[in-house]
């Protein structure tokens, strides 16, 4: 495995003075030798002068939150991480690596959740290089390696995650947003790491039902929804009736027997539960025969 190794060119501007300063001397020897009749001092200059000429390709600038990668004949020599103008030797290769933070949305994969049931799923990812030499070297292309892995972990993700939850304590992709998303960024940073990657967020986008089953998924959830509600309404219905029993008896209003009681609570009941608005029936009889 390469691992990256920080190092400092030469400061550029003290370059390029030196070299302009070495070019002007040559010129100006290459000037006295050929007046003076010298063929081999005019040859020396020259080649000299080729020299100094080429030397200007070693400079580099390396803007903030980037790296140039060096390599010499396919050597690793290592990685200029601080800005500025830099010279090294021209010789070398020299590839830009950003080192800023960049975000990455998948495309909106269709896959089956855990419980078999088609449904679209995409994510955000923001990620950013911490190490150039592996970026480089370990992989072939770091941008498509991360689109590719990405889009994997999601789908793995899927597949071991119900889209809702239907028993207490399950985890779902719907229900635990937060929770979710720390499992699919560890996945996808365990998938990176050998890139020389680091994730520093990962956020589902996009979660819905496929179109051939969400119509039917839709009545599901309404009537999940209406089940709830019923419940809660009856479970308050139940407890203002026993309130107003305890009242009745606490302040002996009135002295009910157990059919009158139970009279009581199937009118209260109906009043409390019906979905509609009830009409009142003034009672002119008895119970009693």
């Amino acid at each position: 495995m390469t691992v990256e190794k920080n190092v400092r060119g030469v400061s550029g501007w003290a370059a390029v003075f030196a070299l302009i300063a070495g070019l002007a001397g040559f010129a100006f020897a290459l000037v006295q030798f050929a007046a003076a009749g010298e063929p081999l001092g005019v040859v020396l200059c020259s080649l000299a002068i080729a020299l100094d000429a080429a030397s200007f390709g070693g400079l580099t600038v390396v803007n903030p939150n980037e790296a140039k990668v060096l390599t010499l004949f396919g050597v690793y020599k290592g990685s200029i991480k601080s800005p500025g103008l830099w010279w090294v030797n021209p010789l070398t290769n020299r590839r830009r690596v950003s080192l800023r933070v960049r975000n990455f949305e998948s495309s909106k994969l269709k896959v089956n959740d855990h419980d078999g049931n088609p449904i679209e799923i995409a994510a955000v990812i923001v990620w950013r290089v911490i190490d150039s030499a592996e970026a480089v070297f370990q992989v072939d292309n770091y941008d498509n390696f991360l689109h590719v892995q990405s889009e994997a972990a999601v789908r793995n993700l899927a597949v071991g995650h119900p889209y809702d939850a239907h028993r207490d304590g399950q985890m779902s992709l719907r229900g635990n947003t937060l929770e979710i998303a720390e499992l699919l960024k560890h996945e996808i940073q365990e998938r990176l790491e050998k890139a020389g990657i680091e994730v520093l967020e990962a956020r589902i986008s996009h979660l819905a039902y496929a179109a051939e089953i969400a119509n039917a998924m839709l009545r599901r959830q309404q009537a999940s929804a209406v089940i709830a509600a019923r419940s809660r309404i009856v479970e308050g219905a139940v407890s203002m009736v026993q309130m107003a029993l305890d009242e009745l008896a606490k302040r002996s209003v009135v002295v009910l027997d157990e059919e009158r009681k139970a009279a009581m609570v199937s009118n209260l009941l109906v009043v409390l539960c019906s979905e509609h608005e009830t009409q009142p029936i003034v009672n002119a009889g008895t119970l009693y025969q």
